[in-house]
């Protein structure tokens, strides 16, 4: 811009030193005088346009206008010289970029799956010429995000619609690394890579929720049949406990036995009867 504007003003003074000689008119300025600014305007020209700052998280890509192609060096941050109204130099942003992406696959089993892909990126600093060439400037819609999609569909297709959530870690690793490897192909880096979500159809999802809940049914019917069975078992248990002990105490009581617990239980007092009765206590059958 600042080479364009600088040409019309000289073109237009010399326009107007032209005219004015042509009419046989002297220039009311001196012609030195128009010269001398001819000459500082050149001089500031050329200095404007033989340097240019290339930004803080940028490489310079220069164009020669008269080979008319990308050259091979590139220009790293700071203060760089070009050679004025010949070479340009071209700013591409080398920083992290963050990019999202909707994509849609099949399945193994054939079911569509829809993710949205998170990543992070950045553009090789030795090779922006290369990428600014082949590409130019808009990553995300020429490489990104077509990447991405082919990526998902190549590694969804390897796994069942069920193991993709089941194994998502390494679906994540598996997408992971089949991007990077296309995408260094174009000298872009990856960083970072998520997947923020999968979403199925709601057949899909139905049978999923029918499958857990007969899997839960399932398991709770299996939990009762054990403990129906830890139950019996127990319940036999006591009832062979009883029976061995009343077979064990009807082999040990004897009459002495049941007259030593009755006096255990007696409370002193004799029971008042009359006649000959025979005392509750056979004092007899105990001396034997």
């Amino acid at each position: 811009m600042g080479s364009l504007i600088l040409l019309l003003v000289l073109i237009g003074a010399g326009l107007y030193i032209a005219t004015l000689v042509q009419q046989g008119r002297p220039p009311q300025i001196p012609v030195k005088t128009i010269a001398a600014g001819v000459l500082f305007l050149i001089v500031i020209g050329l200095a404007t346009q033989s340097f240019q700052i290339v930004r803080a998280g940028e490489r310079g890509v220069v164009f020669n206008s008269l080979s008319g192609g990308v050259q091979s060096r590139v220009l790293k941050e700071g203060l760089q010289f070009k050679i004025p109204f010949v070479e340009d130099i071209i700013p591409v942003d080398i920083k992290v970029q963050k990019s999202e992406t909707d994509a849609q696959a099949a399945s193994k089993d054939l079911q569509i799956v829809r993710s949205r892909i998170a990543l992070n990126y950045h553009v090789d600093p030795e090779r922006v010429n290369t990428v600014y060439q082949d590409i130019g400037i808009e990553f995300k819609s020429r490489i990104i995000d077509p990447q991405v999609q082919e990526a998902v569909k190549a590694i969804s297709a390897q796994y069942t619609a069920e193991e993709l959530i089941t194994k998502r870690p390494q679906v994540r690793d598996d997408v992971k690394e089949m991007l990077s490897q296309r995408l260094r192909e174009f000298n872009v880096i990856l960083d970072e890579f998520n997947i923020i979500d999968f979403a199925f159809s709601d057949e899909f999802n139905r049978a999923i929720e029918a499958k857990q809940t007969a899997e839960q049914n399932a398991l709770k019917a299996r939990r009762d049949l054990d403990r129906i069975k830890i139950e019996a078992e127990q319940t036999v248990t006591r009832a062979k406990a009883e029976a061995d002990a009343q077979r064990l105490q009807s082999v040990t009581i004897t009459p002495i036995l049941l007259q030593l617990r009755a006096i255990e239980k007696w409370n002193g007092v004799l029971p008042q009867v009359t006649g000959g009765a025979t005392p509750f206590i056979d004092l007899k059958s105990m001396g034997k």
